[in-house]
């Protein structure tokens, strides 16, 4: 089947051309587990009349001109080419579907590219054990764009005529300063200074500042280590409690308390007494650039057939946690993400971080941005993301969905870590290079066990 439309070859943009480069390549993979059993030839049917079986770029090759750039080549879309039914279990000696379906992608992470010889994703319907694994080249767009598509494919439980309902976190407004007065002249004094400040250490961490080595450390070649993935899981409600016990909090200052109190608990375990307090472990962590970040309006602009917003438009932060041994109060965690978080906020790393990259491929050439990005992971210690997903229960192809995860393909960090809200629930998959870290299922506890230790606190603080 063709697709709609016609144009000529398209460049890729310098984040897609990035996502394609041998040490910095990277697939998006995304499991879907269903509660009914998988109809293979409706799900087929549904991909083709999908935007994902629509939109030019999941219908278009990539090919590379005489001097070596990329660019997009309209094809014909055969889809049994793209989906992939795994009828028997994928691991025999694994009963828990969810451990197996991990194993499975863990696998997929490490050692198996997309080819080039056909578009860069992928459908695998693993129908033993009711799981669909979406496999997604990146450079075909980064998590709120392709997270945008999935849910332009999917309908809500209670009406199957209605697209799922998602929106961003609500945030207060606040009252906004005239721009002479001297709130309005401190504040962008601030931000220039904070910006200055962690822009300046994005560079250097790009280049030769590395943080200390720990047992979760990862470095040069370790993103072709095999590969271990635990699923740590939360509820939305229980975080929510934990924000209200400090005034203008959100899930994302929660969530890098969680990381932050997690870790050290499972250094504690794995290294007793060999690190010193206040330990700096920073953190790659990804940010949408979007002027109106909610998936369900992307969407409708994929049903427009626009592309104002699609394809990889992100920043990064380098966002640190610090290390602290038990018995400290959970909270001083969340109280010390929420600081750090905010100085991000009132900065422009994220847009800066993201022209610097532009500059440097203008400049340098594409192979010299990649070896820079590549450093910067080799210098850090984990990649962290969270994405909004849908408010209440959806279907795929009429099927219920109970549960959505996403990870990525192994990076040089020896941790990865990527949350999904779904319908009151939060699941975040913890990829790891299992030489270095063999036990992510009791780093997946630590996490969980800190989210349950600060809403104990918190009930407390809410209380008095």
């Amino acid at each position: 089947m063709a697709c709609p439309g016609t144009f000529s070859d398209e460049p890729l943009s310098p984040a897609g051309r990035l996502f394609l480069q041998q040490k910095t390549d990277v697939v998006i993979h995304c499991i879907a587990r269903t509660k009914n059993p998988i109809d293979v030839d409706g799900a087929k049917a549904t991909i083709m009349s999908s935007p994902m079986g629509q939109h030019p770029r999941f219908c278009s090759l990539l090919v590379r001109d005489d001097n070596g750039f990329e660019h997009w080549r309209k094809t014909r879309l055969d889809v049994d080419r793209h989906v992939i039914v795994v009828k028997h279990r994928v691991n025999e000696d694994e009963e828990d579907d969810e451990v197996a379906v991990n194993l499975y992608v863990a696998d997929l992470s490490v050692s198996s590219p997309l080819s080039t010889d056909k578009p860069l994703w992928e459908v695998h319907l693993l129908t033993a054990h009711k799981h669909v694994v979406f496999r997604i080249h990146h450079s075909l767009g980064d998590g709120i764009s392709l997270m945008s598509m999935l849910m332009a494919s999917c309908r809500k439980v209670s009406d199957p005529d209605a697209l799922p309902m998602m929106v961003p976190e609500k945030t207060t407004e606040k009252k906004r300063d005239s721009p002479w007065s001297f709130g309005s002249m401190w504040g962008f004094l601030k931000m220039a200074w904070l910006t200055f400040v962690f822009v300046l250490e994005f560079l250097l961490r790009s280049l030769f500042v590395s943080d200390r080595k720990t047992a979760v450390s990862g470095g040069d070649g370790v993103e072709l280590w095999p590969r271990k993935l635990a699923t740590a899981k939360f509820l939305l409600d229980d975080m929510k409690e934990v924000k209200k016990a400090i005034p203008d909090t959100t899930i994302n200052d929660v969530l890098f308390g969680i990381v932050s109190c997690g870790l050290s608990r499972y250094l504690d375990h794995r290294t007793p007494n060999a690190l010193h307090e206040g330990l700096r472990m920073t953190g790659v962590a990804m940010v949408n650039l979007r002027a109106k970040p909610g998936l369900q309006e992307i969407s409708k602009l994929m049903k427009d057939n626009s592309e104002t917003r699609w394809g990889n438009k992100f920043g990064v932060i380098l966002l640190p946690v610090f290390y602290h041994k038990s018995g400290n109060d959970p909270l001083e965690y969340l109280k010390r993400a929420k600081v750090m978080v905010d100085r991000k906020k009132q900065s422009l790393e994220a847009y800066f971080s993201y022209r610097i990259g532009d500059l440097i491929v203008s400049l340098l050439g594409i192979k010299y941005a990649s070896l820079i990005n590549y450093r910067l992971l080799c210098n850090t210690t984990f990649t962290i993301s969270n994405l909004i997903g849908p408010l209440e229960d959806i279907t795929l192809s009429g099927n219920p969905i109970s549960s959505i995860k996403v990870s990525t393909s192994s990076l040089p960090q020896a941790l990865t870590m990527h949350m999904v809200s779904y319908a009151g629930k939060a699941e975040m998959q913890i990829l790891v290079a299992k030489d270095i870290i063999p036990d992510p299922e009791f780093l997946a506890k630590c996490f969980e066990d800190a989210l349950l230790e600060m809403k104990v606190a918190a009930m407390e603080a809410n209380k008095a």
